[in-house]
């Protein structure tokens, strides 16, 4: 019997032996997801919350590379679809010729309209943005404040932002009158805060980061609501959005794995600490 035993374990050891890699192999994220590279690329805002998420998870994934690129939610979609990127970035909700790409949210924000944090005018109404941005307000004593002309900041063709602060507002990008127009939602804060007479508009979640880091700019209300991740989070504030990865079908492999963990609650202390709102 004992023989027997012996006998049997010692005709078990091969066996396991060549199990053992096969099993590991299927361990953790499914053998897919251990090694590899991503490349994502897309919206500004969502650059830096991805960037993040991406070096937590490599940490936990040695065998993983993840670039993160920028260039606006038009690249994002554009790249995705042609598969330039393994995942775009877009700081929108998908619109309904975009229903090739499956979005996948990672955290909400909104859209703050922003001025130097020097500037006495506490809040301006929707007639008053729609008329500074037409050019029919050029000054700021027009509007209760000081004898200084109004600096137009304005985004870029390709921003979401752009398009989704047109659409609240009603307006077309042929009637702004920009004095600058900048990429970024970064060289928006800069451009503000270096002007002590411009106006701008920015993601929530950067201008809050940047206000509480003494950056010279101020968050205005917008239809009486405060623009902060407070007023994001419990749905008050007008002018908000999801923050996406989007992928050309459902993801798979690392895309999905890295997709799952980016939407999961490991990183809602990433989201929180860049200003962003988590996933419930």
């Amino acid at each position: 019997m004992g023989s027997d035993a012996v006998s049997g374990g010692r005709r078990a050891r091969p066996v396991i032996a060549m199990l053992l890699p096969l099993l590991l192999a299927g361990c953790g994220d499914g053998g897919k997801a251990a090694t590899g590279k991503l490349m994502l690329t897309g919206s500004s805002t969502v650059a830096p919350l991805a960037l993040e998420i991406a070096k937590r998870y490599e940490a936990d994934h040695p065998g993983v590379r993840i670039d993160v690129q920028t260039g606006g939610s038009s690249r994002g979609i554009t790249d995705a679809r042609s598969g330039v990127a393994d995942i775009g970035m877009v700081s929108r909700a998908l619109k309904p010729d975009e229903s090739d790409l499956v979005a996948h949210a990672i955290a909400h924000d909104g859209i703050a309209i922003i001025v130097h944090a020097s500037n006495p005018v506490t809040e301006l109404s929707a007639d008053q943005i729609r008329a500074i941005y037409r050019g029919q307000i050029a000054t700021w004593q027009a509007v209760g404040g000081p004898k200084r002309p109004i600096t137009v900041v304005n985004k870029a063709e390709g921003r979401s932002t752009l398009e989704l602060f047109l659409q609240h507002f009603g307006l077309a990008n042929t009637q702004i009158h920009a004095s600058v127009v900048i990429g970024d939602n970064e060289q928006g804060i800069k451009t503000v805060a270096g002007n002590p007479g411009a106006i701008g508009y920015v993601s929530v979640g950067a201008a809050e980061y940047a206000a509480t880091h003494e950056v010279a700019i101020r968050l205005l209300p917008l239809d009486g609501i405060p623009a902060s991740t407070v007023t994001v989070k419990d749905g008050r504030f007008p002018l908000s959005r999801p923050l996406n990865l989007v992928t050309r079908g459902q993801p798979q492999g690392l895309a999905g794995d890295f997709i799952a963990y980016a939407r999961s609650a490991a990183v809602h202390d990433r989201v929180r600490s860049l200003y962003f709102v988590p996933l419930d």
